[in-house]
């Protein structure tokens, strides 16, 4: 996998970019920017002190949200910011862009391109419960998917199942199935022909996910090239904003307990090590 660091820009020409994720799942967005834009800086922040995010009651979450973004940005100084984070972007991405004035790039639960590709116009929607209850999914639905029935689980614990795969921790297949299969035993689940994750962590589970689907034919989506696409037509397009000469960054809001396990899973993701937020 490329790295900024592998770049044939001279320094002072870099973008840089901010992406945010309330843990790790957001590093499947960095793979995919990785290659998109494989010249650019990536400081990501995993707010691990409030995830997850769907225990959070929502104004404090917008204010926390809104208030981390607000004081990276300052430090950072970066181009564009990249929230990699369903419930995030549902939240607060409207807030976000009326406060920063660089780019803010959202990642939402790909309804539409679920719309697109099922033949049963019925099209399932799994994310964290915080998500499934955002407005914000029911004007997707409308606006993207009018034709189509939208059958939604909100996961209570996929997204910590997925934290720990990501680490290398063992998972298993029974824990996995409680968090999924309600989506398919709904009524008319049955007819669920594509299934867009709405949260940035499922991926991590992806060949399990596959695995106890009840149809081979059942397509599931995971947004984060498309996020990664938007993000390099956005940046391509502007000049970065200060010189760049600082290297990659992976920051933490809470001090993680297996630093050496998380140190060698970021690896795969450009990132020498992980420092606790703020940053110096």
């Amino acid at each position: 996998m490329a790295t900024a660091s592998s770049t044939s820009l001279s320094h002072d020409r870099r973008n840089k970019l901010l992406v945010f994720d309330s843990g790790t799942g957001g590093l499947g967005i960095v793979a995919a920017l990785r290659q998109h834009l494989p010249d650019v800086i990536i400081h990501y922040i995993a707010d691990t002190a409030f995830f997850p995010y769907g225990d959070q009651p929502d104004e404090q979450l917008i204010a926390h949200i809104l208030s981390l973004i607000q004081d990276a940005t300052a430090r950072l100084r970066p181009d564009a910011v990249v929230i990699a984070c369903n419930t995030a972007s549902t939240l607060a991405l409207n807030a976000l862009r009326q406060t920063i004035n660089i780019p803010v790039i959202g990642c939402v639960p790909p309804i539409r391109w679920a719309a697109r590709l099922s033949q049963t116009r019925c099209i399932g929607l799994l994310a964290t419960p915080a998500t499934v209850k955002r407005p914000y999914v029911s004007w997707l639905r409308e606006t993207y998917a009018p034709d189509c029935q939208l059958i939604a689980h909100g996961a209570r614990r996929l997204a910590s199942l997925a934290e720990r795969r990501f680490r290398g921790q063992e998972v298993s297949l029974e824990a996995i199935a409680q968090e999924i299969l309600p989506l398919f035993q709904q009524k008319d689940g049955n007819l669920i022909d594509v299934v867009a994750l709405g949260c940035t962590h499922y991926p991590f589970l992806l060949p399990e996910l596959e695995r106890l689907s009840p149809s081979t034919a059942i397509r599931w989506l995971d947004p984060a090239n498309a996020v990664a696409s938007r993000t390099a037509e956005i940046v391509q397009n502007i000049a970065p904003i200060h010189a760049a000469t600082d290297p990659d960054g992976f920051w933490m809001t809470a001090v993680d307990p297996d630093a050496n396990i998380l140190a060698r899973a970021i690896g795969h993701y450009g990132f020498n090590a992980a420092s606790l937020w703020p940053a110096c």
